[in-house]
């Protein structure tokens, strides 16, 4: 709830109820819709303005990454973006309401640990970040790909264990895949979630959408 006693709801650009793609597991993905820092060369600029997406509640968003807990095995939940600490007091509700439910919490930021750790960060980032087992921060560098890391997309961006539930994977940072999954639905609609740089997703894309020999 707000201050005023109004429901307090999430702006939401996306949902995978089930991904291996966004973090170490199987886990419920969210990204949230808007975001300021707007790096050059963003994987997702569709998720920069504010005006995409839908509105959901912590509580019922909640609810379904448990279902998925029970139903397909996913066993946390990533926030992405957009940007999760610009919505960060409707998100850290649904974290704590996750890890409540068995869940582990992954938050990519473009924000640093410092400013979200100081007086001048959003309202609600304290509660976020006490809410969050691994932390991703960092904007994305166009100019310091990272393709030896799994799930970031540029050097500067660093791991931060705020807790031992996920502290398992600090040592094996470097053995464990990158994914990159592309689902096609009965439309014919393609999407895509992982990291790529953009000369290999225009490659993937590209094979999919080639006619097969001798069509």
């Amino acid at each position: 709830m707000t201050s005023d006693g109004a429901p307090r709801l999430l702006r939401i650009g996306a949902v995978r109820r089930v991904t291996e793609a966004e973090g170490p597991g199987r886990r419920f993905a969210v990204w949230a819709q808007g975001c300021s820092i707007r790096c050059v060369g963003c994987f997702n600029p569709h998720l920069l303005g504010t005006r995409g997406g839908w509105d959901a509640s912590p509580a019922d968003l909640a609810a379904d990454a448990l279902g998925a807990a029970r139903d397909l095995g996913v066993d946390g939940v990533t926030l992405l973006g957009g940007e999760p600490f610009e919505q960060a007091a409707a998100f850290a509700e649904f974290a704590a309401l996750a890890r409540g439910g068995g869940l582990t919490v992954m938050t990519f930021t473009g924000f640093e640990r410092e400013f979200l750790e100081g007086p001048t960060a959003p309202r609600g980032a304290a509660d976020l970040l006490a809410a969050t087992d691994l932390l991703v921060d960092g904007p994305y560098l166009a100019d310091q790909i990272d393709l030896t890391r799994p799930w970031v997309g540029s050097a500067n961006q660093r791991f931060h264990f705020l807790t031992d539930r996920l502290k398992e994977f600090e040592p094996r940072l470097a053995d464990l895949p990158d994914r990159l999954e592309v689902r096609i639905d009965a439309t014919g609609r393609v999407t895509v979630n992982g990291w790529a740089t953009t000369d290999q997703l225009d490659r993937l894309l590209a094979d999919l959408v080639r006619p097969p020999r001798g069509a």
